[in-house]
């Protein structure tokens, strides 16, 4: 993460309002900033996770869905997540936003995450290529092994996928 990379920040409709420094904007508090999280499933119905590799700014070590990140200024997150797909996981495939939520949770580090998510589906076959920098171990899993293991081991997930795990299973559920 560079030290010039700036997050959106919004309000609660989503509205743009300004930017801030990705650091800056999730200490102190954490300010509402629009985010992206892509769950990209295959044909059986499995989603792919990436454990974020442990030198991350925050969350480091945790499994999480396929990708998260933020929008760049002038970037819509269609857009950014197939940059951010590119970038860490090695492929860009169709995605499409599902549904947006917003959220606030306490990391690591005396962080906080407060984000406006928007939810991206896609479909993909191949195994991914991540990039060693963002990405230290991936797996395919079904929506039910996930809550399973979310139930057990909640704090070897990120908070957004525990949030948002019954809508993710709803929606994924409803676009069949």
């Amino acid at each position: 993460m560079t030290s010039m990379e700036q997050v959106i920040l919004v309000d609660h409709n989503d509205k743009q309002v300004g930017l801030e420094e990705k650091l800056k904007a999730h200490q102190n508090g954490g300010k509402l900033h629009r985010a992206f999280s892509i769950f990209i499933f295959n044909k059986k119905g499995e989603t792919m996770l990436q454990q974020r590799a442990a030198a991350k700014y925050h969350g480091g070590g945790l499994w999480s869905n396929t990708v998260c990140s933020h929008p760049r200024a002038g970037e819509t997150p269609l857009q950014a997540a197939h940059r951010r797909l590119k970038e860490e996981m090695g492929f860009d495939c169709e995605m499409r936003e599902v549904f947006a939520f917003e959220y606030e949770a306490k990391m690591d580090k005396g962080l906080t995450e407060h984000e406006y998510d928007h939810v991206i589906f896609g479909t993909y076959e191949m195994n991914p290529e991540p990039n060693p920098d963002e990405v230290q171990a991936w797996k395919w899993i079904s929506l039910e092994a996930l809550k399973n293991d979310l139930e057990k081991k909640p704090g070897a997930y990120t908070p957004w996928v525990r949030i948002s795990i019954n809508d993710i299973i709803r929606h994924y559920k409803e676009s069949k």
